[in-house]
């Protein structure tokens, strides 16, 4: 967004460079990102003076040039010009040896001393066009003038010039997206009144066409206020006018349509002007019109209504899309007369709804989506007609109408002394903060020792809690007055957690990272249709975005799988088919009391487990190289892994879901073909869900390493005949629980189901690895473990014992 120095002078009055200002906006959290000079005309005219022609004679060497002497007040220049208006005795403007040029059409040139047709010539006589003032050749240009030669052109033609603040608006500032929402701000930085013209008296001069006005829908448009004006002489904006614009790189069209441009960008709020001859039966409807019906906007182009945008309409059908984009057919003319100007405040919800229906981003939708003001739209009319009086000579031909059943109220709120220097970390007296806030118009009632009650007025839409007055607070006060302690501290709503969360995350990814895997940061926004056609995610619990960027963008994800499957599709595209990833995300659900969101690491493989090689056949990835990947950062986090259950629902075609208590811990498996095809993705993909806040919870700290034992390690193995249901997990569960601090580790060489055993029964083949880590184990405390194996595999999982 860009701001006029210029314009925020006529609010605040300063002597501030532009560079200051910019420094203190920055500070105030409306980031400057950039300062720009602006001139109307380019160049600015330097090196052009007012010259004199002394003489002018025909060139002997060619039939259209001139050969001419100039005073240009320090010497007399001889000039060849080829215009066939030069004259002696006239005043014109010289552009001398040195000067650059910027004509209207084509590239800036330098004058050079040269020699045309054989004779000297020290400078050129212009024309309109050559100085960038505007399209004329026809000849040069003569001046009425008694500045004396040699004066500056910039003293004759007055010249705009301006410096313009970039400013990069965040979504919850719309307060701020205009001159005066700036200058507010600058005004409780400065600590200078704002100030403010008062809006004239609108009185009958003649009369008009009579305009009324129906709103059907209140929720949709609170305020509708408009006036017909009539006489106007539709032509050129003046200079001012028109050097405003340029330096917001606004291209001026008109008068009239200019006027409502100067308002939009002044005060913030859109106006749109209707030609009265173009409304049916003198009657404007605000309301909605049936899907698919057409409409023609102003960029001639057509388009279908999808039934559910705002529209501005007279009984014949639609003249604008709210808050959006005039039609064609109702639009300002050269022919135009009369006009019913519109000064309206619009729903946020209903105008984003028709921008993003038809892809239309405005300067009045970018707005009216963020939130306007619902008290600006009848002092910016009556601004409006002010203008339209003194530039266009209009002529107020109605009274005004100004249609708002249900004003909307300002925002009231508690806050505590205690909470604003607890969140801020510094005390700040009472009397600062009034004055703060009361400079940047919230007034404050209601004063008591530990708090007051604040009021803020409904254009600031930010500014409804008591976290929001205390950031009010802060900005305007400065953060880097708020000094830091030698040992960092800061105060907090929750709890502080126990553990160091992110030196686990930081210490996983390192683990992973050596594994083998790369790390991947997806974006948070994703597409509704993922979770309509998965088959595991609800819609419904979806949090949509009301400001989406793109129909691609418009929700927040439930699961970090999507995000994950572009990435791998965007790499197989290009080749790259052997893939191992892995992602710490946060993923967003809407619940019954509200919005909730829950960390998550995703770990994704595909393609080759090794490349193809004369050592060895290439293997692909499979489940156990994705499970022993989980296993691994269950141990890492000192986690003990519960039950685990079969899954082959979506969207996993199979896997594994390890639980822990009552609660999923994580999801291991396949994913599904249908899956797969939503992202694009031609080939197997394994995949692993795990809980990062469980697991963060639930981690006993970072595994840490001991010293090696000096004492002997003792294998002893056993073969346990179970039943088929009966998984290996289970057994490792009752072994790592029976087995005492000196069964290190446990494991299986030899699966069996045949005909030597049960059709209803499998076999375990397995090693327990026993040490101890101070004596030399002995065969009587070697069997006394066992035989407590034994006894347990037994009796919780049914075992028969084969040795």
């Amino acid at each position: 967004m860009k701001i006029s120095i210029n314009r925020l002078k006529k609010y605040i009055p300063h002597t501030e460079s532009a560079e200051e200002i910019g420094a203190l906006l920055t500070q105030s959290g409306l980031e400057v990102e950039g300062l720009e000079e602006f001139v109307s005309v380019k160049g600015g005219l330097e090196g052009i003076v007012i010259g004199e022609v002394l003489t002018c004679e025909k060139h002997p060497n060619a039939d259209k040039l001139s050969i001419t002497t100039v005073d240009i007040g320090t010497g007399i220049s001889p000039i060849v010009c080829g215009a066939p208006n030069v004259a002696k005795g006239q005043k014109v403007l010289v552009a001398t040896v040195g000067a650059t040029l910027y004509p209207s059409e084509g590239d800036s040139f330098q004058i050079k001393k040269a020699k045309i047709r054989g004779e000297v010539s020290e400078g050129m006589i212009c024309a309109e066009d050559e100085l960038g003032l505007g399209s004329s050749h026809a000849g040069i240009m003569v001046l009425d003038t008694d500045l004396p030669n040699g004066t500056p052109a910039s003293e004759y033609i007055e010249i705009g010039q301006d410096q313009v603040l970039e400013i990069g608006l965040t979504p919850n500032r719309a307060d701020a997206a205009s001159h005066l929402g700036v200058a507010r701000d600058l005004k409780a930085l400065l600590g200078k009144d704002l100030v403010i013209d008062m809006a004239p008296e609108l009185n009958l001069e003649a009369a008009g066409p009579a305009i009324q006005v129906e709103v059907e829908n209140t929720a949709d448009c609170p305020r509708y206020a408009g006036v017909v004006i009539t006489d106007l002489k539709v032509g050129p904006s003046p200079a001012w006018l028109q050097n405003f614009l340029k330096a917001l790189d606004l291209e001026p069209i008109n008068n009239v349509v200019d006027i409502t441009n100067f308002i939009l960008h002044d005060l913030g709020q859109p106006l749109h002007a209707f030609d009265t001859a173009k409304i049916s039966e003198g009657k404007i409807i605000v309301g909605k019109l049936p899907k698919d019906t057409e409409f023609v906007t102003l960029d001639e182009k057509k388009r279908m209504l999808s039934g559910e945008e705002l529209m501005i309409k007279d009984p014949k059908g639609g003249l604008c899309i709210a808050g959006v984009f005039g039609g064609e057919d109702s639009g300002v003319s050269d022919s135009t007369t009369s006009i019913f100007l519109e000064s309206a405040y619009f729903s946020p919800d209903i105008v984003r709804k028709g921008s993003q229906f038809h892809g239309l981003k405005t300067d009045a939708s970018f707005r009216f989506e963020r939130g306007t003001d619902p008290n600006m739209p009848v002092y910016a009319l009556k601004m409006a007609v002010k203008l339209l009086q003194e530039i266009a000579g209009g002529k107020v031909s109605s009274e005004l109408i100004d249609i708002y059943p249900e004003p909307i109220q300002d925002f009231v709120i508690d806050v505590n002394y205690g909470h604003i220097n607890r969140l801020i970390g510094k005390k700040i007296e009472p009397a600062q903060v009034k004055s703060i806030l009361e400079s940047l118009e919230i007034k404050v009632e209601n004063e008591t020792a530990e708090g007051f009650t604040a009021t803020a007025k409904p254009y600031r839409v930010d500014v409804t809690r008591e976290a929001d007055i205390i950031e009010e607070i802060l900005r305007i006060y400065g953060f880097h007055n708020v000094a830091l302690s030698e040992n960092l501290r800061t105060d907090y709503l929750a709890e502080h957690p126990v553990k160091d969360l992110n030196k686990l995350q930081y210490r996983l990814t390192e683990i992973l990272t050596g594994q083998g895997y790369y790390e991947m940061i997806t974006n948070s926004l994703t597409k509704s249709t993922y979770a309509e056609k998965s088959g595991f995610l609800d819609p419904k619990d979806s949090v949509v975005i009301y400001n989406k960027l793109s129909e691609d963008l418009d929700v927040m994800r439930q699961s970090l799988l999507y995000s994950g499957l572009e990435v791998l599709a965007r790499n197989i595209n290009r080749r790259q088919t052997d893939l191992k990833y892995f992602e710490f995300g946060t993923v967003y659900h809407k619940t019954e009391e509200g919005y909730a969101e829950s960390r998550r690491l995703s770990l994704f493989l595909t393609g080759k487990k090794t490349a193809e090689s004369w050592l060895e056949p290439s293997k692909s990835f499979a489940f156990p190289d994705i499970y022993s990947t989980v296993e691994s950062i269950l141990e890492k986090l000192n986690v003990q892994a519960g039950d685990l259950t079969m899954v082959e629902t979506a969207p996993f075609a199979y896997g594994l879901k390890i639980m822990l208590g009552q609660k999923e811990l994580a999801t291991i498996g396949l994913l599904d073909d249908k899956i797969l095809k939503q992202a694009e993705v031609r080939q197997e993909v394994w995949y692993a869900d795990l809980n990062w806040d469980l697991l963060c919870k639930k981690a006993a700290g970072l595994k840490k390493f001991e010293e090696i034992s000096k004492f002997p390690e003792v294998r002893r193995d056993l073969s346990l005949v179970i039943d088929k249901t009966v998984s290996y997990d289970q057994v490792k569960s009752v072994a790592t629980k029976f087995g005492g601090k000196l069964l290190k580790r446990i494991g299986v060489f030899d699966v069996y189901q045949g005909d030597k055993i049960d059709a209803s029964k499998k076999a375990y083949a397995l090693s327990f690895h026993l040490q101890d880590q101070e004596n030399t184990l002995t065969d009587k405390v070697i069997d006394k473990t066992m035989s407590k194996l034994i006894q347990a595999f037994e009796k919780e999982v049914g075992a028969l014992i084969r040795t």
